[in-house]
C-alpha cells in the first residue's frame, strides 16, 4: 500500500488546498476533519441504509466497516445517504411505479455528492434490487476509482422444513384465491418468510445483479453470494474500503473494468445462474454508463453458448443461501472459465485480472446438486430469450426455463393495467388457453414499467402456470416464472402494436425461434391503429411525469441521461 503522501487526491485537492479553500475547510472541521485528514484523499461511502426493508436495514454497519478499511489504508472516509425503495412492499401497488425510476435516483444522487465535494474515490453498498445498477451506473459516470458491495442475500424462512421466502407469499395469495389455503395458514407463510436482515433469497434480481457486478469486476471475489449477517459479509466490507484506495494509487478506474468483454463476462454469469430478465434491463443502462456498445440481440448471441447450471430459485429448487454454503459463485466462475466462456484477461477491483482472482479456487464440493455440471445442465443454452414479432418490432425479453415448454399459442384477455389484470386472475376470469396482456405499464406508460410479480404469482397460485401466458410492456420480478414475455417495445403508450391487441386475438409465442406474433392481417392492425389515439398521460408533475418525458425504450436500458428523443 502506498504511503498516505504517496496517495493522489485528483478531485479533493481542487476543494481543500491553498488559502482560497478556507472557507472549505472550516466547513470541514466542523464535521470532524483535522490537519492530517486534508492531506488525505477523500472516499465517498455511499451507504444506502434504511430502516424500511429487510435488505437495507443493517447496511449501515457495513458502511461503518468501510470506513474503517479505507482509513486504514491512508484515506479519509466520508459517508452519505440515498435513497432505496422496496419492492417486496410496494410491488402490486402504484407506489411500485417508482421501483425502476429510484434506479436514476440513486444514481443521478450519488454521481451529484461526489461530484460536488471532490471524492477522489468511491465505495457503494446496496441491498435491495435497484441499489446495485444503480450505485454502478454512478460510478461509471464519474470513472473514479470505485468498489461495490452487496449487502447480501437473506436466509430463508423455515416451515414445515420447507425453505420458504417472498414469492412464497405472493404465490400464497393465489392458492387462496382458490380456496387451496386457508386465511390462517397465509398468515403462517406471511409471518415465516423474511426472518432477518438481507435481499430476497433466491436468483431473484437483487442476486442476479450482485453476481453480474463480481463477474465484470466491479466487487471483490465472493461478493455476491456471502449472507447479509455474516463474518464474512462485515469483512468484505473493510476490505472494500482498502481495495478502493488502492485503486485509487494504481490508477484504475471503473471504466477501465466495465468493457464490452466484462460486460459479456456478466451476460454469462447472469444466464448460468438462471437470473432475472431484470438483467437486461440493467445490463444495458450499465453499459449505456460507461459508454459500451451493448444491445440486445448479444444476449441472444451469447444465450446461444451458455448453459443454466444453478438450481435456483424461482424456477429451481434452492436459494442464494445454499449457493454461498458451498463456495458462492466463483467456482462457478472458474468452471466457465476452464470450459473458455469468459474473459480470463478482464480487469477487476483487485487489481488483478479475473483469471488470477479464480486461479486458486476449489471446485464445488462432490455430490452438490446445487450447480450442475456442464454435461447435465439445467438447460443446455439461455433462459433470456429476446423475441422480435409484429408484436414487438423492437423486441421483447422472456424467461423461458423449459418447464413451461418452449412454444404457446393462445386467446388475448386485455388489460390496461396490473391491477384490473391480478383481480380478474383471482376472480378465475383467466382460465386455460388465455394470453394474458397486460398494456399501458412500460416506462412511459406506467410510467415506471412496473413488475408483474403479482399477476404471475397469483397465475401461479391457481395452478395455471403451464396453461396461460402473460406479455407485457412492463417487466417482471426476479420471482416471477412461468410462460412470461415483458419490456414489449414500442410500449402501448408510444403507439406499439401491443396497443391494438383485443380480447379475443390469437397470439403465438415460439421461445425456439425467438418469435411473438399477433395473427391478424395488415389491414385490420393498419385500420385499428388509425382509430388509436395516446392515453392521457398519468402524472403530469413530479419525478414520474419527469421519468417519463425522459426516459429511453425498454430496449435500450429505460435510462433518463441519453440523446433526447
Amino acid at each position: 500500500m502506498a504511503s498516505e503522501k504517496q496517495l493522489p487526491r485528483p478531485h479533493s485537492a481542487t476543494v481543500v488546498d491553498g488559502p482560497e479553500r478556507a472557507a472549505a475547510r472550516g466547513m470541514l472541521r466542523g464535521s470532524g476533519f483535522t490537519d492530517d485528514d486534508f492531506r488525505r484523499p477523500q472516499i465517498g461511502i455511499a451507504s444506502l441504509s434504511s430502516k424500511l426493508t429487510p435488505c437495507n436495514m443493517h447496511i449501515g454497519e457495513l458502511a461503518t466497516m468501510a470506513e474503517a478499511g479505507v482509513a486504514e489504508a491512508g484515506g479519509k472516509p466520508v459517508t452519505f445517504g440515498t435513497i432505496t425503495v422496496s419492492d417486496g412492499i410496494s410491488m402490486g401497488t402504484p407506489g411500485m411505479r417508482y421501483s425502476l425510476v429510484s434506479r436514476e435516483v440513486i444514481a443521478d444522487s450519488i454521481e451529484t455528492v461526489v461530484g460536488a465535494e471532490g471524492f477522489d474515490g468511491l465505495v457503494a453498498i446496496g441491498g435491495c434490487d435497484k441499489n446495485m445498477p444503480g450505485c454502478v451506473m454512478a460510478m461509471l459516470r464519474l470513472n473514479r476509482p470505485a468498489v461495490f458491495v452487496y449487502g447480501g442475500t437473506i436466509q430463508p424462512g423455515r416451515l414445515e422444513e420447507q425453505d420458504v421466502d417472498i414469492v412464497s407469499i405472493f404465490e400464497a395469495i393465489g392458492q387462496r384465491a382458490s380456496n387451496a389455503i386457508t386465511d390462517e395458514r397465509l398468515k403462517v407463510i406471511e409471518s415465516t418468510a423474511i426472518p432477518g436482515p438481507g435481499s430476497c433469497g433466491g436468483m431473484y434480481t437483487a442476486n442476479t445483479m450482485a453476481s453480474a457486478i463480481e463477474a465484470m469486476g466491479m466487487s471483490l471475489p465472493h461478493d455476491s453470494s456471502q449472507p447479509a449477517v455474516s463474518d464474512d459479509k462485515r469483512r468484505q466490507s473493510g476490505r472494500a474500503g482498502e481495495a478502493a484506495v488502492a485503486l485509487l494509487a494504481a490508477g484504475i478506474r471503473p471504466r477501465d473494468i466495465v468493457t464490452r468483454r466484462s460486460l459479456e463476462n456478466a451476460i454469462t454469469a447472469v444466464i448460468a445462474l438462471g437470473g432475472s430478465t431484470n438483467a437486461i434491463l440493467h445490463l444495458l443502462a450499465i453499459a449505456h454508463a460507461a459508454e459500451v456498445s451493448l444491445s440486445l440481440d448479444d444476449f441472444t448471441a451469447i444465450g446461444r453458448r451458455v448453459p443454466v447450471l444453478a438450481d435456483l430459485k424461482p424456477s429451481g429448487r434452492y436459494h442464494m443461501a445454499h449457493l454461498a454454503r458451498i463456495g458462492g459463485i466463483s467456482p462457478l466462475l472458474r468452471r466457465l472459465l476452464d470450459h473458455g466462456l469468459l474473459h480470463g484477461d478482464c480487469l477487476t477491483v483487485t487489481g488483478r485480472t479475473l483469471a488470477e482472482n479464480l486461479a486458486d479456487v476449489a471446485p464445488y464440493p462432490k455430490g452438490t446438486d446445487v450447480v450442475r455440471d456442464f454435461s447435465d445442465p439445467i438447460k443446455a443454452d439461455s433462459h433470456l430469450r429476446i423475441m422480435y414479432g409484429n408484436l414487438a418490432p423492437a423486441g421483447a425479453v422472456a424467461k423461458i426455463s423449459g418447464k413451461e415448454g418452449q412454444r404457446f399459442e393462445g386467446r388475448a384477455i386485455v388489460f390496461e393495467d396490473e391491477e384490473t389484470a391480478l383481480r380478474a386472475i383471482l376472480d378465475g376470469r383467466v382460465v386455460k388457453g388465455h394470453v394474458i396482456v397486460i398494456r399501458n405499464e412500460g416506462p412511459v406508460g406506467g410510467p415506471g414499467m412496473r413488475e408483474m410479480l403479482s399477476p404471475t404469482a397469483a397465475v401461479m397460485g391457481r395452478g395455471l402456470g403451464q396453461d396461460v401466458a402473460l406479455v407485457t410492456d412492463g417487466r417482471f420480478s426476479g420471482g416471477s416464472h412461468g410462460f412470461v414475455v415483458g419490456h414489449i417495445c414500442p410500449e402501448a403508450a408510444r403507439g406499439g402494436p401491443i396497443a391494438l391487441v383485443e380480447d379475443g386475438d390469437t397470439i403465438s409465442i415460439d421461445a425456439v425461434e425467438g418469435r411473438i406474433r399477433l395473427h391478424i392481417d395488415d389491414e385490420t392492425l393498419r385500420a385499428r391503429r388509425e382509430r388509436w389515439s395516446p392515453p392521457p398521460a398519468r402524472e403530469s408533475r413530479g419525478v414520474l411525469a419527469k421519468y417519463a418525458r425522459q426516459v429511453s425504450d425498454a430496449a435500450t436500458g429505460a435510462v433518463t441521461d441519453a440523446e433526447p428523443r
